[in-house]
């Protein structure tokens, strides 16, 4: 088994894990398989045509402007949420950057510039896996977590460090968490709240913000219901004061960012991808069995059917399992290729049996080495 480490994280930097930063490998739980991981090579010949000529534009050169994008009426909902929670006197800028992130203890919020331009998410779109609305609050209410946490310096105090952990632990993106720990809230995919006390304390801040989550009821029986009774006690004592730290400096805006749009996306591809090439055939055979011929059966490609699949597949296992989105949505990829080269073929209204089935399947994959650090046994 081989694994690939590719770190893509700035040490200024405590950002969102949307990619993957360490490359898991994957293998069948039950057969030992010969498996490697290796990058996924770094190609943009398959953008839309109409989509290309943005590759060779650098991105400082894009006129990108965050109020202008449409992008902007999430960073305005984000401050609705904060009035509406009483926090009067915080409103953390945002900027556009690389990636989702706050530099460390600067109270600001950088956003991929990719979502202020509604061709460059296209290409986003294209090659990874594009953010919707639902998933930009997400970040954006995390980030604020972070934000707000720097803003009134709230991790030197004695009862921060005793709710959450000592602020300045080393900061690993290797960490392997504890599966449906009842101590740590659920927000982000990949268990995140768990990978260290700021990441802790902004997930809590997350679940706090978000309208309707219902914290009190959700969480009540839980242990981390005391940090979200501590956020919900801070943030009323704070709302009306001026932030201690009320601006912060930004770590790399648009007009610093020199590459151009295809040679950002080339080094991310190289960093962040995976392929995954292990044999999945006997049990995608057992998915997808040869048909009994009937009179009108309508089939359809097995490959097509899981294609269809691949994003929900790839956020829920992601979510649920914590294993990096690159290696699972490479999984998910080498399953569609596997269908594809064997041949096999679906029967036509049976997709969310094909769903549910998948799902296990690849998240049992997942969890297999995520609890015993390995995916087959033998």
């Amino acid at each position: 088994m081989t694994e690939v480490c590719h770190s893509t994280l700035r040490r200024s930097r405590r950002p969102v894990q949307r990619s993957s930063a360490r490359l898991y490998a994957i293998a069948h739980l039950a057969k030992k398989r010969t498996l490697s991981i290796v990058p996924r090579v770094p190609t943009l010949d398959t953008v839309p045509d109409d989509l290309k000529e943005l590759l060779g534009k650098r991105i400082s050169e894009l006129g990108l402007i965050l109020d202008e994008s449409p992008v902007a009426s999430c960073v305005q909902q984000l401050y609705r949420e904060l009035e509406r929670k009483g926090l009067h006197k915080f409103r953390p800028p945002c900027y556009l950057s690389d990636e989702w992130g706050c530099p460390d203890l600067e109270p600001v919020i950088g956003i991929p510039f990719y979502l202020a331009e509604p061709r460059l998410a296209q290409i986003e779109k294209h090659l990874n896996d594009l953010e919707n609305e639902r998933q930009v609050m997400m970040y954006l209410r995390h980030e604020a977590g972070h934000a707000i946490n720097y803003a009134y310096r709230l991790f030197r105090t004695p009862e921060w460090r005793e709710l959450f952990g000592p602020f300045h632990r080393a900061y690993r993106d290797r960490y392997r968490p504890v599966p449906f720990s009842r101590k740590y809230v659920r927000h982000i995919e990949g268990w995140y709240a768990q990978k260290h006390p700021d990441e802790d304390f902004a997930e809590t801040f997350a679940v706090w913000l978000t309208p309707g989550s219902n914290w009190r009821r959700a969480y009540r029986t839980w242990p981390a219901i005391r940090k979200l009774r501590y956020v919900d006690r801070v943030c009323r004592a704070i709302g009306d004061r001026d932030p201690v730290v009320p601006t912060g400096t930004f770590d790399l805006t648009v007009t610093e960012m020199k590459l151009t749009v295809g040679e950002f996306y080339r080094r991310t591809l190289q960093q962040d991808g995976a392929t995954v090439n292990v044999s999945l055939d006997a049990d995608l055979a057992g998915f997808f069995p040869k048909p009994r011929r009937r009179r009108n059966q309508q089939l359809r490609p097995a490959a097509e059917v899981v294609e269809e699949l691949r994003p929900t597949l790839t956020d829920r296992i992601t979510y649920w399992s914590g294993v990096k989105r690159a290696v699972v949505r490479a999984l998910i990829e080498r399953m569609v290729r596997s269908c594809g080269d064997l041949g096999l073929v679906a029967e036509a209204g049976r997709e969310q049996q094909y769903a549910v089935e998948l799902t296990t399947y690849a998240t049992v994959l997942a969890m297999n080495y995520l609890t015993r650090g390995k995916f087959f046994h033998g």
